[in-house]
């Protein structure tokens, strides 16, 4: 089913939305791995000032208190998790022999960005062989990467993973209320000066990229400021997976909500570097700008 959606599928993740040296002043965090942070909870405006229709209407709702990770899960925690359980992603799985499904698309491998050319026009590819160790193909690898965020990954691999470590994937009212921190939304993540407060793209998307913020592509983890909940890369570098379900009336198979944009997201474009943006994505397709982290609602929260 993920097969016969994919183009539907991506030319959205677009529309929607090689590590390069960190600009002066943008030192990476060295983070824990493990680090979760405390969200006290309460009650926000959830699809505030909507720039998209699917984005509203505005609507008040309330959040428990719940525990979040501090960044996106890293590449190092997925091995760990895969050394530990032997899990294959659905990227590494053989794809069911649907019919009509184009020939390149029945074995492994899934959806990459790709610069439109006259050479070929396509956005996105479907790459044999791209994976959570090789994002883009088998030429790229995540060697030397730990501390990016891990990405080609499934809703069912992010779920999978959740329940090996005794967490969740955040509903979407969690991770907005999250990545809001009580603080309004800017328009463009960027200072009072002007400088990229977050991971996207800068210039004209995307036969320009200007790399003001330091990346041409995903960063590591902590490379800019926290929020006012002391979370990182709410707002850009990947796309993360939440646990509520969406709708989209051509896709083949259940979808569920996407949050945050991704350093593909440009004010000429998608501009869905802000807390209410969301985009409905598949379950069963990763691709290489979509990454999740998790959220504990069992742990009790700090003592008063």
């Amino acid at each position: 089913m993920r097969r016969l959606a994919f183009t539907a599928s991506l030319v959205l993740l677009l529309s929607a939305c090689t590590e390069a040296p960190a600009p002066p002043g943008n030192a990476c965090a060295g983070l824990p791995d493990d680090r979760m942070l405390w969200v006290p909870g309460g009650r926000f405006v959830m699809g505030d000032d909507p720039q998209y229709p699917e984005e509203g209407p505005p609507r008040t709702v309330t959040v428990k208190g719940f525990w979040i990770d501090a960044h996106e899960v890293t590449n190092a925690q997925f091995a760990a998790f895969v050394q530990a359980t032997g899990y294959r992603t659905m990227a590494e799985r053989e794809p069911p022999a649907i019919p009509g499904t184009p020939p390149e698309m029945l074995v492994p491998g899934s959806a990459v960005f790709n610069i439109p050319s006259q050479a070929d026009p396509r956005w996105w590819r479907w790459v044999t062989g791209a994976q959570w160790r090789h994002p883009s193909g088998l030429q790229e690898s995540i060697t030397g990467h730990d501390r990016e965020p891990v990405v080609q990954i499934a809703w069912q691999d992010a779920r999978a993973y959740a329940r090996w470590a005794g967490k969740q994937l955040p509903t979407e009212a969690q991770w907005e209320y999250a990545a809001r921190a009580g603080a309004a939304a800017l328009p463009e993540p960027v200072d009072a000066k002007g400088q990229p407060q977050a991971n996207y793209y800068q210039g004209i998307f995307p036969v320009r990229n200007l790399d003001t913020d330091g990346f041409a592509g995903r960063a590591p983890v902590g490379c800019f400021k926290p929020n006012g909940f002391g979370l990182y890369d709410m707002i850009g570098n990947v796309w993360e997976w939440t646990s509520s379900s969406g709708s989209r009336a051509d896709a083949g198979e259940p979808v569920n909500i996407i949050k945050g944009g991704s350093y593909l997201c440009a004010a000429n474009y998608c501009a869905r570097y802000r807390p209410a943006a969301r985009q409905f994505q598949e379950r069963g397709l990763g691709t290489d700008h979509i990454g999740f982290r998790l959220v504990d609602t069992a742990k009790p929260g700090p003592s008063a």
